[in-house]
């Protein structure tokens, strides 16, 4: 029976097995944690560690294949694996719930917004007109301006910040005791990110419900919760106050997970990304000793046989490491410096140049202007990196300049030679110099062919090698993208995110392209996995010049990766320039924005800046500058009135704003209640 006094989550010894062709593999393994009334505690780790898991047993939503086998769950007092279905459809209706990472999988698209709300509470015997009421009532809770239009639109016709407002909302319908967020922001733009998450810790405030927020984002965590677990095949290694496991972490794998985050400015010529090497234990395996210890680099005998507790280090921080006091030193598992030059020779002609590229799509009799007149260029041997909110154009260039879209108007050349519009038009030796790394490698291989089968083929298509020619550069490829032959014959479902990742890239440099368009491709990824993914392009950029149009809403990866940065605004370039003149400023007060919405690691840096309402349409742009409707350093009716040209504000950094240079340096170093009034 629950009782208020009672925590809103407590594990005790939790273990839960997958039973997988016949046999029960262990996924959580003694898990024990506590999630305080009104506390936000933060679950990390890698993918396959078990935190989904952890979420699924708490909820009772574990697959037909998952079983808990020992321990116990509460929430709020109640034993959930005690309760009948009944009992535990009356917990989810009461007393707990869950946001998923992607909210468009979480909505009906068949079902109006408002006849999904109204479920929440019909389901508790709530009359359909009070429940259509108080639907209204909690979408004005999670900030929806207009909730009448929302309520009688669909999934589909909703933004996926909008999406996971009303996905928020149905959570938070019934008041509930603890709130479990599995991702919730893993695809978010930074600004809506920021956003949804500025949403959450007020509703927490407000109906002191307590969360559990699963993610691989340290960011986000620090900024989100008190208290963090780290997992790690199964096991909780390391506990205790953020701020202290981030700043003095004392396990191995933590260790690991911090360093591989692009952090303090460091760009790929100054220091490489640290990683943690090896794999994680195969689904079920249990080592007599540590469960990390074939990639720990500070472990000794003791750790293979004898399996370490976890360990009080100071009050409220514990630790599974035998060694947990030399754990800060733990050494790094590459070299900071590469060794080989990354520098862009611009004495030499573009790569690369794309002229008044515009593109404006026919939606049901609407003009939809994605693209209006981008002018830029790309060198051999960099990276401009691609960022903007969604419907900001990003894609729709990425496209254009691989000819899937055909531009309206202007024209991209490649080698000082004009390409055809359409992808059909373009010779094979285009299509070959072009190359494109999609974000999800799952719907971009094909699941029914072997590694081996995907990248001969693309040998075969791109480069015309056949025989032992092709076989031989297969396996150079699958070498230099860190594959083993293990790898070359299993299907890419048989493997994790960041090897799928890596056989996608082996598939793009097939035939030696000379510019690839990476389309965030490690949004998906764990941090570990990120850092790389990002270490082996930047290896292959150094070893064979191509150049990459860098596309992502991770700020801190944009910066690590990228020579020069381009800020796309409803299909405008609003500012183009060197990666540290942009991110150091003074900047367009679009990419201030932007930048401020970043969750880092050692905090402190900038407040946020919230922008008014949404990306307006592009069947309808705004008069004049199209971020005025939004921009929080607005000057007056020239705003409005004018659209500013784009300008060299300073040597190679350009910029589409109306207030100088020298006046924006001023506004964007004062103190921030200037900025934010």
């Amino acid at each position: 029976m629950s009782t208020d006094a009672a925590p809103p989550l407590e594990l005790v010894d939790l273990d839960v097995v997958y039973r997988v062709r016949g046999r029960e593999r262990e996924v959580l393994r003694g898990v024990t944690l506590t999630v305080g009334p009104g506390e936000a505690y933060g679950l990390v780790g890698e993918s396959g560690c078990g935190k989904s898991t952890t979420a699924l047993a708490v909820v009772g939503y574990l697959p037909r294949n998952g079983r808990v086998t020992g321990g116990s769950i509460r929430v709020a007092g109640d034993d959930v694996l005690s309760l009948s279905k009944d009992e535990l459809r009356q917990l989810r209706a009461e007393r707990l719930s869950m946001v998923y990472q992607n909210p468009g999988d979480a909505l009906n698209p068949s079902i109006r917004i408002g006849r999904q709300l109204a479920e929440v509470f019909t389901v508790r015997g709530i009359p359909r007109a009070e429940a259509l009421t108080l639907s209204h009532n909690v979408l004005q809770k999670v900030q929806i301006a207009d909730p009448e239009s929302v309520m009688q639109r669909y999934p589909h016709q909703l933004s996926g910040g909008m999406q996971q407002r009303v996905v928020i909302a149905m959570a938070l319908a019934n008041d509930p005791a603890l709130l479990i967020l599995d991702e919730p922001t893993t695809g978010l733009d930074a600004t809506v990110e920021a956003e949804v998450l500025d949403l959450v810790a007020a509703l927490q405030a407000e109906l002191h419900t307590a969360v559990l927020f699963i993610s691989h984002n340290l960011g986000v965590i620090r900024k989100m919760c008190r208290r963090v677990g780290v997992l790690y095949a199964g096991r909780l290694v390391e506990e205790g106050p953020v701020e202290t496991i981030l700043h003095d972490p004392r396990h191995p794998y933590t260790v690991g997970l911090i360093r591989c985050i692009p952090r303090g400015g460091v760009r790929k010529d100054h220091g490489r990304l640290d990683s943690i090497p090896g794999f994680l234990p195969s689904i079920g395996e249990q080592p007599d000793g540590c469960v990390f210890v074939d990639r720990c680099a500070i472990a000794q005998s003791i750790c293979s046989t004898e399996e370490p507790a976890l360990q009080r280090v100071t009050p409220g921080h514990a630790s599974r490491c035998h060694f947990h006091e030399q754990a800060r030193d733990t050494p790094r598992a590459i070299s900071e410096d590469s060794g080989r030059s990354l520098a862009v020779d611009r004495s030499l002609e573009p790569l690369v140049r794309v002229d008044d590229l515009a593109k404006t799509f026919v939606q049901h009799g609407h003009q939809i202007h994605a693209l209006d007149g981008v002018t830029a260029a790309i060198w051999p041997g960099e990276t401009l990196g691609l960022v903007g909110e969604s419907g900001s154009g990003k894609t729709t260039f990425a496209r254009t300049l691989l000819g899937l879209v055909e531009p309206t108007r202007g024209e991209v050349e490649l080698d000082g030679r004009r390409l055809p519009g359409q992808l059909s038009q373009r010779s094979q030796e285009d299509v070959r110099r072009l190359q494109i790394i999609f974000q999800n490698p799952d719907s971009a291989l094909n699941r029914r062919h072997t590694v081996r089968r995907i990248i001969l083929r693309s040998l075969r298509k791109l480069a015309d090698l056949k025989g032992s020619a092709a076989e031989q550069r297969m396996l150079s490829l699958a070498s230099e993208v860190r594959l083993a032959e293990r790898h070359l014959t299993v299907r890419p479902t048989q493997l994790s995110g960041g090897l799928k990742q890596r056989v996608a890239i082996a598939r793009a440099f097939a035939g030696n392209p000379r510019l690839v368009v990476c389309d965030e491709p490690t949004s998906a990824l764990d941090v570990s996995v990120q850092a790389a993914i990002l270490n082996l392009l930047v290896d292959l950029q150094a070893d064979e010049k191509v150049a990459y149009l860098f596309i992502s809403h991770d700020i801190g990866v944009v910066r690590y990766i990228s020579d020069r940065i381009a800020v796309l605004y409803l299909g405008r370039l609003m500012e183009l320039g060197p990666a540290d003149v942009v991110f150091e400023g003074p900047h367009h007060p679009y990419t201030e924005a932007l930048l401020s919405a970043v969750p880092t690691i050692d905090g402190g840096g900038r407040d946020r800046i919230k922008l008014a309402g949404e990306i307006p349409s592009a069947a309808e742009p705004p008069s004049g500058c199209v971020f005025h409707t939004r921009c929080h350093r607005k000057v007056g009716e020239i705003c409005e009135l004018e659209e500013p040209p784009l300008v060299e504000a300073e040597e190679g950094h350009l910029m589409r704003c109306h207030i100088p240079l020298e006046e924006l340096r001023q506004l964007q170093t004062a103190p921030r209640e200037v900025a934010t009034a």
